[in-house]
């Protein structure tokens, strides 16, 4: 099977979007899970371990997710670890105090424990900050996860 790697580079002022793939990294590049590896030894504390916490509860959710890691720039050299399964499923982001998933779908994702606790206003998105001392409701993150999942993958006519 030949997999094949991605890159988007667009332009916002005009709305072009090149889109170029090449096949699995060169010798010299590291995968997107080496590379989300590396976001999560970043920090050196407790965000690392929530960030990596978070990443193993979404992959156990959904087998299918594909890692990836985008938005490369001088203020976030690293990237952005993001997981995605027919579309973006969430985003996460090491903040001063938190950790962030970011649901882009968020607002049409189904959140019967309320575990969205930033981003409540926006029309589209949703996210949840994660700090130090909280724990995890790993059984409504599941869900969220697979709602966000089904929402991507469901087909133009059932929506």
């Amino acid at each position: 099977m030949m997999v094949y790697e991605v890159e988007f580079h667009g332009r916002e002022e005009s709305g072009e979007l090149k889109m170029t793939t090449s096949p699995n990294p060169s010798s010299g590049e590291k995968s997107p899970s080496q590379q989300i590896d590396d976001i999560i030894k970043e920090p050196g504390d407790w965000r690392g371990k929530k960030l990596s916490q978070l990443r193993t509860l979404i992959k156990k959710a959904d087998p299918a997710v594909v890692e990836e890691v985008k938005w490369k720039k001088p203020s976030k050299p690293s990237g952005v670890p993001v997981w995605s399964h027919d579309g973006i499923i969430c985003v996460a982001d090491t903040l001063k105090n938190a950790v962030r998933l970011t649901f882009p779908k968020g607002a049409q994702v189904k959140d019967p424990k309320k575990l969205f606790n930033t981003r409540l206003d926006s029309k589209t998105v949703r996210a949840i900050d994660f700090h130090e001392a909280d724990t995890v409701d790993e059984a409504a993150l599941k869900a969220l996860i697979l709602d966000a999942v089904g929402l991507n993958t469901l087909k133009e006519g059932e929506r």
